[in-house]
């Protein structure tokens, strides 16, 4: 139900173009394994897998998300979750049981949900008070409500997987080729494989590039909405402030997947402006 119920969610207006970007994919998928049936059975798997359990697995390792360890990390962060938890799923009972909070290293302050149980704030974000990194909460868990957050995992981690796969299926083949190549005395049949192979893997790179700019793109108008879940939540006035805060900031000192979030989001003051007419309207 969780699968099927993802995909419902592509035929979203905003979501027309991860659509097409998917359906893209599967005929590039089906072209680079060069068998529509091989290929479609090995995009679907991966989809499959960016949906689990594991394809969260796979982006928190690749972001360097980690479980609480540091006792005092664990003494304020945790009493912090707990209670916006609680209220996110007063608003929404749909929110999932076991969602888990990360940290990362990253020095940058900032924080990402994405599956259905996965919310990682960076070390950077300590810096700030208690009321703000509550509101930078609820607003992860206004994500989870809109369960916007599985296109990441479905164009970053499906992408990484079926390339896995696509390597995989390819170095089978290298290896027949470098016994043919050997048998017959041909090296320029063995480079040619090697070459061949480099530049698929390329392609597929940013191709997935391109995939993940196009998501952030499309969830771009859902930062509204999980910023007015914030204000559902009563953290208005402490998510200004953090948003205030990253108009004082140079630039965004990210990498990875924290620069295209960061690059993906509306102007602060535009964000600002809509969380000041919430509560107005309060």
């Amino acid at each position: 139900m969780y699968i099927l119920d993802c995909f419902q969610r592509l035929t979203k207006k905003q979501n027309i173009g991860i659509f097409i970007y998917l359906i893209l994919n599967t005929f590039l998928v089906m072209a680079i394994f060069g068998d529509p049936i091989l290929g479609l059975s090995m995009y679907v798997i991966s989809l499959v897998l960016a949906l689990s359990p594991f394809g969260e697995w796979i982006l928190r390792l690749q972001q360097g998300c980690k479980p609480l360890a540091r006792k005092e990390h664990i003494e304020r962060l945790t009493p912090l979750f707990d209670e916006v938890y609680r209220k996110a799923r007063e608003i929404d009972p749909s929110i999932p049981d076991g969602v888990k909070l990360f940290i990362s290293n990253d020095a940058a302050p900032n924080a990402f949900a994405t599956g259905r149980k996965t919310i990682c704030l960076t070390k950077g974000l300590l810096q700030y008070d208690d009321d703000e990194i509550k509101a930078v909460l609820a607003h992860e868990f206004g994500h989870l409500s809109a369960k916007d957050t599985d296109f990441i995992l479905i164009v970053t981690v499906g992408n990484m997987i079926v390339t896995a796969l696509f390597v995989l299926f390819r170095l089978f083949f290298s290896f027949v080729g470098i016994v043919v190549s050997i048998a017959n005395n041909s090296l320029g049949t063995l480079i040619m494989t090697f070459l061949m192979d480099v530049v698929l893997v390329a392609m597929m790179w940013l191709w997935t590039k391109f995939g993940t700019l196009l998501v952030m793109h499309s969830v771009r108008k859902n930062e509204y909405e999980a910023d007015a879940f914030a204000h559902k939540c009563g953290y208005n006035q402490p998510l200004v402030r953090v948003l205030d805060s990253f108009n004082a900031l140079d630039g965004p000192a990210t990498k990875g997947l924290w620069a295209n979030l960061a690059s993906s989001h509306p102007d602060p003051d535009q964000r600002i402006g809509k969380l000041q007419d919430l509560n107005e309207v309060a």
